[in-house]
């Protein structure tokens, strides 16, 4: 067990953070991305403590005499909340919040409060709406006071909250269908935008990475867009597409700045925003935005190939961009700024940059001219294939963009 005090704006719920080691090898030992998220979300924790476990606890997720430390800690440190880096089930939700006395949330929910924080345009409320609306209807049997009714009538008989939680149930799943049809709506008004790039014959270029890398910090020093940028976890959340003029290859590309991923993201999420990821899925190629300065960083990479598999975008041609070469100390700067990295056996272009100074950036634009030049000609050859015998010939890979 480690616990740590920490410190934040004193008007912020006071929280303590709680870790469970399964012995997986993403562990978060400090819990500093946990802590990151609630600071992100207006929390405050206030202490911080870790168990090992082969298996959560049925009842209590950590067991009994687990949950006995972390109420005392909490009234130690006058917490007012407690704070799970995993997912908890309804039951175990429950059965927390009455040994502990007061309110327990896990990792799912608080990523979805800083969604719903920072959602700004239409489909991202409507995102962040569908994937709430998703996590509390599996959290409403017998969870609420409000929800029992009391027996009465003559030889009647009743059982607690049968009334209203059916009541309940069918206004929750009316919502989640009333938003889906909203979203399926800008789905289609999203393929529409996609089309007439594709009649323009653009090619799309999509920024994808773990939360924090600098991905938005990168779009704005390529396209000088103006798009929020912080250095905080999710500082945007909605897609934002710009054209990029690239002088060394004489042409405009299309340039997407896309949501955060991150390790645990909850699936219903990913499900909700398929409309902004959709940017991902359809690009011709993908800037991999990695935070160099992250020692975990090979952790991160991972959690984002994850999400690219779950939503078919792992077979997309990508660039490795090692953002924040301003922030590694001199011990760990590379020898060389341009270079591959090895992915899964596959050599993967690899350039490093910092968004903030514009080092490397020439580099980078190079890269990408050298991508959407060679896609052009892949179109014309197969174009001038097409019109010989009907077969179109396979585009060009990364690997053919040094040739």
């Amino acid at each position: 067990m480690s616990v740590n005090a920490a410190s934040s704006p004193e008007d912020a719920t006071p929280v303590v953070l709680v870790g469970v080691d399964f012995g997986l090898p993403h562990f978060d030992t400090e819990l500093e991305e946990l802590g990151l998220l609630a600071q992100t979300a207006g929390l405050r924790p206030v202490a911080r403590i870790t168990c090992k476990r082969k298996a959560p606890d049925a009842a209590l997720f950590v067991g009994s005499g687990k949950a006995d430390e972390i109420r005392m800690l909490a009234q130690m440190h006058g917490a007012r909340e407690v704070l799970f880096d995993q997912a908890l089930s309804p039951a175990q939700q429950r059965n927390l919040e009455r040994h502990l006395e007061m309110p327990v949330n896990d990792r799912t929910l608080l990523i979805l409060e800083i969604f719903a924080q920072r959602a700004r345009s239409h489909e991202g409320k409507l995102q962040v709406e569908l994937a709430r609306l998703q996590y509390v209807a599996t959290r409403l049997v017998r969870r609420w006071t409000h929800l029992e009714r009391q027996m009465g009538g003559i030889g009647g008989r009743g059982g607690p909250g049968e009334k209203q939680i059916e009541l309940d149930r069918r206004m929750i799943a009316d919502a989640i269908k009333r938003t889906k049809d909203k979203l399926q709506k800008v789905k289609k008004q999203r393929a529409t935008q996609r089309r007439q790039r594709e009649r323009r014959d653009v090619f799309n270029i999509s920024l994808v990475g773990y939360t924090n890398a600098g991905k938005s910090t990168l779009f704005n020093a390529l396209v000088k867009a103006r798009a929020y940028a912080a250095d905080q976890l999710f500082a945007t959340l909605d897609t934002t597409t710009r054209q990029l003029y690239l002088s060394e290859a004489g042409m405009s590309v299309s340039l997407s700045d896309t949501v955060g991923f991150i390790r645990d993201l909850p699936h219903g999420l990913v499900e909700a925003f398929q409309a902004t990821l959709q940017e991902a899925v359809d690009a011709d190629l993908l800037l991999h935005v990695v935070d160099a300065s992250n020692e975990t960083f090979p952790e991160q990479m991972d959690q984002v190939r994850r999400v690219l598999g779950e939503i078919g975008a792992l077979d997309i041609p990508q660039v490795l961009v090692f953002n924040k070469l301003d922030a590694l100390p001199p011990e760990r700067m590379p020898a060389i700024t341009q270079d591959t990295y090895e992915v899964d056996g596959v050599a993967v272009p690899r350039v490093f940059v910092s968004a903030r100074t514009g080092e490397g950036l020439v580099q980078l634009r190079q890269l990408l001219a050298q991508a959407a030049l060679a896609a052009r000609n892949a179109s014309d050859e197969g174009e001038v294939q097409d019109g010989r015998d009907g077969q179109r010939s396979e585009p060009m890979s990364l690997d053919d963009y040094d040739d």
